[in-house]
């Protein structure tokens, strides 16, 4: 061997334990109580004992037991010197229950010391502590030479077979993370690959056809304004201009769309502050900015331009207050306005048809929620979702 593999600790993965489902943890815990109970009993069952040092016992195995779970957490922390202290006063307890009486239940808590420093600790550390922990054991129990060579030796290779079979765990742990991580990265290749072929045909066939709009009813503005004017030519004039501006807002919101799908959107929070440029509404930001999904980014922008149509056509001259918040694994958006609202206070939908009951079944497909309602003055709109 090496000198780094006498100095090195195994791997954190070989010193974290496997997942276990609920039927074999269960299992396991039944074992060890089994365990225990058969020791305490080989222990105490002669009734040499009166009841308070019975009550020591259980004190006693019940301490080494929260001394096993801060020694495995040491040596999975990568602490030599806490984890040796720990196993030091392990054996210590041992070789004072053993001495007191409690032969079986001192040897095994000894023995289990000098296995657990071979598989948990690095050799250098462990091979003397377990060499000086076995020559007691040899000394103190007093077998034949073949009988204690036998145990000894087992106890051994006991050690280092654990020793070797958390290592293999810890890289079958290792490479199945890193697989994973594989295989998200080549689904998330895909989608961008598919996002981009998505975004080149909406650009080739919506895109184009938008700005071929444009230019065809900018140019029939232009000449339906050198006609006189007549009560007709206004209002087909008017028409056309409003024509022209749902052209140049659906051309706008194609460029949006086809930035999310390339993963090229503009901040959320500057998108707000564009989206209420022309309008008499606030925005604040609240908690630390950070990039969001394109999912989550999609909807908190559909949602705020919903409410803002929604506010215009039944609170026109109302004041909206538009916030956002970033929490901890959620994005809160409210836009609240001062208005009135139509009878009822129905949910309003846009012209384009797409209203806050499809943002609602958006949210709600993202794991998030959106509640809509009048209040006392005018109306508001909550959406969270998961960021």
């Amino acid at each position: 061997m090496n000198g780094s593999t006498w100095t090195s600790w195994p791997s954190r993965e070989a010193l974290t334990r496997a997942p276990q489902n609920r039927v074999r943890a269960t299992i396991a815990r039944f074992v060890w109580i089994a365990v225990l109970v058969g020791l305490l009993w080989d222990a105490f069952a002669d009734g040499r004992f009166a009841l308070w040092q019975i009550a020591i016992g259980l004190a006693v195995a019940v301490g080494c037991g929260f001394g096993g779970r801060a020694f495995v957490r040491a040596t999975r922390e990568h602490r030599l010197w806490p984890a040796l202290g720990i196993l030091v006063l392990l054996m210590t307890v041992a070789f004072v229950t053993r001495e007191a009486g409690a032969a079986a239940l001192g040897i095994t808590l000894w023995c289990g010391c000098a296995v657990v420093a071979l598989e948990r600790l690095p050799l250098s550390a462990a091979v003397p502590l377990t060499a000086v922990a076995l020559i007691v054991y040899a000394v103190v129990k007093g077998d034949g030479w073949l009988t204690t060579v036998i145990t000894t030796g087992s106890l051994c290779l006991g050690g280092y077979v654990l020793r070797l079979d958390a290592e293999a765990r810890g890289s079958s742990q290792r490479l199945l993370a890193q697989e994973r991580a594989a295989r998200k990265a080549e689904a998330g290749t895909a989608a961008l690959a598919e996002r981009s072929r998505i975004a080149r045909e909406i650009h080739d066939v919506l895109a184009h056809s938008l700005s071929a709009q444009l230019v065809h009813l900018e140019a029939a503005r232009l000449l339906i304004e050198r006609e006189p004017s007549t009560e007709f030519r206004d209002q087909v004039l008017e028409r056309v201009v409003a024509a022209r501006s749902m052209a140049r807002e659906g051309l706008a919101e194609t460029r949006q769309a086809l930035s999310a799908l390339r993963g090229e959107m503009t901040p959320v929070e500057d998108f707000l502050r564009q989206l209420v440029a022309d309008e008499p509404a606030e925005v604040s930001v609240a908690g630390e900015r950070r990039p969001l999904s394109a999912e989550a980014s999609q909807t908190v922008r559909r949602v705020a331009q919903e409410a803002l149509t929604n506010a215009r056509k039944h609170a026109p001259g109302a004041s909206v207050f538009v916030r956002l918040r970033y929490e901890t694994d959620m994005v809160a958006l409210e836009v609240r306005d001062s208005g009135g609202r139509l009878p009822g206070g129905e949910l309003a939908v846009s012209g384009s048809g797409y209203g806050l009951l499809g943002m609602r079944e958006r949210a709600e497909l993202l794991g998030g929620t959106l509640e809509a309602g009048p209040e006392k003055e005018g109306f508001v709109v909550n959406l969270r979702v998961p960021a």
